[in-house]
């Protein structure tokens, strides 16, 4: 490929400005919708997934409902309560939980800090509740053992109730924050953005030590909520039933009853996700590659058109000697590099777009908690770069061995 050569495949692509600018742009937008969509199906992917985010993927939670069935005496609709012995019993009959805890509640509370107040919910937990649900801390720390063990009057509050007490940027730790008229020192602030709520959102909660709540509101072995995660490689429905068979045999409900637990599986939520995405993916490269391939079919038709216009000159060069891998590598060239032009305008582009998006989206997120990206991967970036050559390759193919089969004889009766 010599100066000549570049030279000659640009005149013929500038010889009709208007034929190849309409040609390239049906590869320019096929590979701007493929690298588009893939970059925007990322993005929201990310934005969908943030809904579930610190929550583990192999997590399960449950609380008590009313019957569903009578039972051993026991009338159909009957209320009931977990408790605290459950976790023990739970731990001891299904040994492949990794992480099981407790969580107890109250709604509607107020918390006050010298003129300023918030509406919070109340939360008892234990420190293993960090794993359930990760807890991100802009300042301090989450409970500890120490903290359930001595059953401090110490609490964890959530990123809202921070913003309504707090002046910005204040350190609360160390501080007092009155709660139904107890004073509980401030340890830390959870600074987590997750739209799950699952017994409500970490950013408008107070967290205290499970046991200090248990006496503060004499709940006793009461509580509301059992959270628990599988260990590795195994999954939320294969241990789920026997979770449920330990707390119905504990508190006479029937087998078969289907209403007494409610139980929700966070792993077949990010099933759900994850299978939603991946058939979107699919869809992706359906939409993206079939245009693209529109594309490259219309260079090869166009191509045709071109070899057939340059069928005199063509013969001349066969007549002065071109071999046909000559007159090959040239038409090949041609198509190529209509072909690869048009692609990277429509890459650059498309990520010119993605950026713009990503800019716009995040100019009002949190970064410290989520920041969504819209880009493609260096590899598929690399990956849609091969098939424009592929496609330009083949696209150049036909019209190529069209103009190899041309002969000089052909080329002067034509003229």
């Amino acid at each position: 490929m010599d100066i000549d050569t570049w030279e000659e495949i640009l005149v013929t692509i500038t010889r009709n400005k208007t034929r190849s600018l309409l040609t390239a742009f049906g590869v320019f937008w096929g590979i701007f919708m493929l690298v588009a969509l893939i970059g925007g199906g990322n993005g929201m992917k990310e934005m969908m997934q943030s809904n579930f985010d610190g929550f583990a993927t192999n997590s399960a939670f449950f609380i008590a409902e009313q019957t569903g069935e009578p039972y051993k005496g026991f009338r159909k609709g009957r209320w009931w309560s977990l408790e605290y012995d459950d976790v023990e019993r739970i731990k001891r009959a299904v040994p492949e939980i990794e992480v099981i805890t407790p969580t107890i509640s109250r709604w509607g509370q107020t918390a006050v800090y010298g003129e300023k107040k918030s509406n919070c919910q109340v939360k008892g937990l234990e420190p293993e509740y960090n794993v359930i649900e990760r807890q991100v801390m802009g300042y301090g720390r989450f409970i500890n053992e120490v903290d359930i063990r001595e059953s401090r009057k110490v609490c964890s509050i959530g990123k809202r109730v921070y913003e309504e007490l707090f002046a910005p940027g204040e350190d609360p730790c160390g501080k007092f924050i009155k709660v139904d008229g107890v004073y509980y020192q401030v340890v830390g602030v959870c600074i987590s953005e997750s739209n799950m709520s699952i017994n409500g959102r970490a950013s408008e909660a107070i967290t205290l030590p499970i046991t200090t709540m248990q006496r503060t509101y004499n709940f006793g072995k009461r509580v509301h909520m059992i959270s628990f995660t599988a260990k590795p490689g195994l999954k939320i429905t294969d241990v789920q039933d026997k979770v449920e068979a330990v707390v119905k045999k504990a508190h006479y409900i029937s087998p078969t009853d289907k209403q007494a637990i409610m139980m929700l599986n966070a792993e077949a939520m990010f099933s759900m996700v994850d299978n939603l995405f991946a058939g979107i993916k699919i869809l992706t490269w359906m939409v993206g590659l079939g245009t693209l391939l529109a594309g490259a079919i219309g260079v090869s038709n166009i191509m045709m058109v071109t070899v057939r216009e340059r069928t005199t000159e063509l013969g001349i060069r066969r007549a002065i000697g071109a071999r046909p891998k000559d007159i090959l590598q040239q038409i090949l060239s041609e198509s190529i590099v209509l072909t690869t032009i048009a692609g990277m305008a429509g890459i650059t582009f498309a990520v010119l777009i993605l950026q713009l998006a990503e800019v716009g989206i995040n100019s009002g997120a949190d970064h410290a908690v989520n920041y969504y990206q819209f880009q493609v991967s260096f590899w598929t970036a690399i990956g849609t770069a091969a098939i424009l050559l592929t496609l330009g390759m083949l696209a150049g193919l036909a019209p190529a061995y069209r103009a190899m089969a041309v002969k000089p004889i052909d080329a002067i009766r034509d003229e």
